[in-house]
C-alpha cells in the first residue's frame, strides 16, 4: 500500500502541483517601456576574491533610465571594499554593527535603502554577475503586467562533479516547494522569492513598513515575497541573465549550504520536521525499495513511481546541461538533502545554529 500512496503522491505533483518539473518560466531579454531610476544594493562579507567581478558586471548594465551601485561592506575583513574599486556611480557604505534581533544580510540590505532614494531597488548578492541587458529585462518585467517585486533563480556555478551531481536538484527541490505559478498566480496564497536578484519597487517597500519589519527572518526572501504579496502581485521565474560565480567544488561545500539554512526553512519545529523526513521517504524512497524488494504488483507501481520521479527531473537537466542519467540518481540524492536536513536540526540543537561568514544565527541554546 505504501508504494500505491507513493504513485497517487506523484500524480498529484506531475499534473496538480504548479507543473514545478517544467522547470520554467525564464526572463527573455528586454527593453523597458520606461526606465525609471534604480539603486542596486549589494550586501557584502568577506567577498574579495569575488565582488570586483560583480560590480563591474553591474556597473555595465545597458539600462536606459539612471543607475547606481550601493555597496554595503558587512564588516569585512579581507578587504571587500577596496577590491571593488572605484566608480562614479559606485557608493561604498562601510557597514554599521549589526543590532540585536536583525539577521545580518537584511541589516546591510536597510544600510543600503538607507542611502537610496530610486523609487525602484535591486537587491543582489556579491556572489553574482549580470549580462548587461539583465537590469533593462528586470524593470520590463515589473511593468508587463504589473507587479511590485520580480525575483529569479540565477543560474548556479555547476561544474564540479559534485556541483554536477547535486545542485541541479537543488533548483529542483526549491520548484517543488515553491511551484512558479503558483507564486506568480495573484490568487494563490503561496509566495516565494529567490534572494540573488529580487527588483522591488520603494512603494511596495513603504507599505509592508519597511525591512524593519522582516528583521529577524533568515530566509528574508520567502519573508520579503510573503509580506509584498498581501497586497500586490510578484513574480519569480529562472534567469538567464545573472549566473552565482561562487564554486561548490567538494561536496562537503553543498552539505554547509543545506544545513545552513534547512532547519530554518522548517520554522525550527521537530514535529515538522518529522513530518517532512516522512514525506520526502515516501516521495523518493518507496518507489526503488518497491523496484528492489518487492513482488509482481508492488514492483511494477514502484518501476512506474520511480520512472515519474525521474522524467520529471529532466526539465532542469537540461537547463544545467546535464546528462539524463543522472534523473536515475534522484532517490540517492534526496537522500543526500534529507540527511543534511536532520544535521541542520541537529546541529541547531547543539546549539551551534546556522552560521555565514563567521557570523552566528542563532541556536537551540
Amino acid at each position: 500500500m505504501i508504494v500505491l500512496l507513493s504513485l497517487l503522491v506523484w500524480i498529484y505533483l506531475i499534473f496538480l502541483h504548479g507543473r514545478f518539473w517544467e522547470s520554467g518560466p525564464e526572463l527573455a531579454p528586454a527593453k523597458p517601456l520606461t526606465a525609471p531610476d534604480v539603486d542596486i544594493i549589494v550586501p557584502a562579507r568577506d567577498e574579495a576574491g569575488l565582488i570586483g567581478r560583480v560590480i563591474a558586471s553591474l556597473l555595465a548594465q545597458d539600462y536606459p533610465g539612471a543607475f547606481r551601485v550601493i555597496l554595503v561592506d558587512d564588516n569585512s575583513a579581507d578587504g571587500t571594499a577596496a577590491a571593488a574599486g572605484l566608480h562614479q556611480h559606485l557608493t561604498i557604505i562601510p557597514g554599521k554593527p549589526k543590532p540585536p534581533g536583525w539577521a545580518g544580510k537584511l541589516w546591510a540590505l536597510a544600510q543600503g535603502i538607507e542611502a537610496s532614494t530610486a523609487p525602484l531597488v535591486l537587491f543582489t548578492d556579491a556572489d553574482i554577475t549580470h549580462d548587461p541587458r539583465h537590469l533593462a529585462t528586470l524593470v520590463a518585467r515589473l511593468n508587463t503586467p504589473r507587479v511590485d517585486m520580480v525575483s529569479e533563480m540565477v543560474r548556479l556555478h555547476c561544474t564540479s562533479w559534485p556541483e554536477r551531481l547535486l545542485i541541479p536538484a537543488f533548483v529542483y527541490f526549491f520548484q517543488m516547494l515553491y511551484p512558479f505559478a503558483r507564486v506568480n498566480d495573484p490568487r494563490a496564497r503561496l509566495a516565494g522569492a529567490a534572494g540573488g536578484t529580487v527588483l522591488l519597487r520603494r512603494e511596495a517597500l513603504r507599505r509592508i513598513g519597511g525591512l524593519e519589519t522582516l528583521k529577524g527572518a533568515l530566509i528574508d526572501d520567502v519573508a520579503l515575497a510573503k509580506a509584498v504579496k498581501k497586497g500586490g502581485a510578484i513574480y519569480l521565474g529562472h534567469s538567464g541573465l545573472a549566473q552565482s560565480i561562487r564554486p561548490y567544488p567538494h561536496t562537503r561545500d553543498i552539505w554547509d549550504m543545506i544545513t545552513r539554512s534547512a532547519f530554518t526553512q522548517l520554522n525550527y519545529s521537530y514535529p515538522i520536521l518529522a513530518g517532512t523526513i516522512l514525506g520526502l521517504a515516501l516521495v523518493w524512497l518507496a518507489a526503488p525499495c518497491a523496484v528492489l524488494f518487492g513482488g509482481s504488483w508492488r514492483f511494477f507501481l514502484g518501476l512506474v513511481t520511480y520512472g515519474l520521479g525521474a522524467l520529471s527531473f529532466f526539465p532542469t537537466l537540461r537547463r544545467y546541461h546535464q546528462p539524463k542519467y543522472i534523473a536515475l540518481l534522484l532517490p540517492g540524492i534526496a537522500g543526500f538533502y534529507m540527511a543534511a536536513t536532520i544535521a541542520s536540526a541537529v546541529y541547531y540543537w547543539r546549539g551551534t545554529g546556522a552560521t555565514w561568514k563567521n557570523r552566528a544565527y542563532g541556536g537551540a541554546t
